[in-house]
């Protein structure tokens, strides 16, 4: 028998209802109910240092809810064909349907939109472009048909406001073939450069994550500055794919990017590390297995896979 699925556009828009409706009811914040967080406190983000990395932990991780704060995530595109070129479109609406047309920029934008596949092979770090209305629009192009989920990370101008992280379902109809998720490795390829990650990730508690770049057998020393950092740090939970994104401590412009990263739990996560050289983004992916609290026997380390940055 055939392994391959074949997804229609009425099932996919079907399955992408579902599971945004879904992604709503298994929000629910396992650790700490919403209401009960500290105001002023980072969805989705960790900073760079122990404070930060501690406050992560002390409540849910960003992206498994379309809705929170009086702020909702619209995906205008539920539904995109695999291996053509398509527009996403979205807003982001405040709790009177409005389309929120003004946000504080971070990193040197005002939204972050991160993209990756149910299976966590494929990702995408996006740059939409807002219009006027408030309707967010990017290009993409998705080799592999399946369900995917859409991130949006930002903080809305008003006094108030918090950073968030909401997310949505995204079908890509097509020909559908499940991929397992790769293996944990302490290795990444991307284009000639080899990453090399060092550290551990670790549950409920700061861990170190040290990802060394080299190219044909030399450090790399020269990285540039990408939206502010000399690398970003995008983390997803197999099976839920709670996000957690990891900004690096300060340091130099390589070899070694340093990052300070605090897991909601133990289990297995994909990390998506981008950096720039010599004027392109690339993004290095790796699979590691995060260790509960006490437990010393299982350490952090990773593997390369398909990812993408989009501009």
């Amino acid at each position: 028998m055939n392994n391959a699925l074949r997804i229609t556009a009425f099932a996919a828009a079907l399955a992408a209802t579902f599971g945004a409706a879904y992604g709503v009811g298994r929000g629910v914040d396992p650790l700490v109910a919403a209401e009960d967080r500290p105001a002023g406190q980072h969805r989705g983000h960790d900073g760079g240092g122990e404070g930060g990395a501690e406050a992560a932990a002390d409540h849910a991780p960003g992206g498994l809810q379309i809705s929170e704060g009086g702020y909702t995530l619209a995906l205008e595109t539920p539904v995109v064909p695999a291996g053509a070129r398509s527009e996403l479109r979205f807003a982001v609406e405040d709790g009177s349907g409005r389309k929120v047309t003004a946000y504080r920029r971070e990193h040197g934008k005002e939204l972050h939109f991160i993209l990756a596949s149910t299976d966590l092979t494929q990702y995408r770090h996006l740059h939409p472009v807002r219009a006027a209305d408030g309707t967010w629009s990017t290009s993409v192009d998705l080799p592999e048909a399946g369900g995917y989920r859409v991130f949006a990370d930002f903080t809305p101008a008003a006094a108030d406001a918090v950073n968030l992280t909401l997310g949505a379902d995204l079908a890509v109809s097509g020909t559908y073939r499940p991929a397992a998720l790769p293996a944990p490795a302490a290795v990444a390829e991307v284009d000639g450069y080899r990453v090399t990650l060092g550290g551990e990730l670790r549950a409920g508690r700061p861990g170190a994550l040290r990802p060394s770049i080299s190219r044909n057998g030399r450090p790399v020393t020269d990285l540039e500055p990408y939206l502010g950092a000399y690398g970003h740090l995008v983390a997803l939970r197999a099976g839920d794919l709670a996000y957690l994104h990891v900004h690096p401590n300060e340091g130099k412009p390589g070899p070694e990017v340093s990052f300070t990263a605090t897991a909601p739990s133990a289990g297995t996560y994909r990390l998506f590390l981008d950096f720039k050289h010599r004027g392109v983004v690339r993004t290095a992916a790796f699979t590691v297995r995060a260790a509960a609290p006490g437990d010393d026997a299982h350490r952090g380390s990773g593997t390369g896979a398909p990812a993408g940055h989009a501009h």
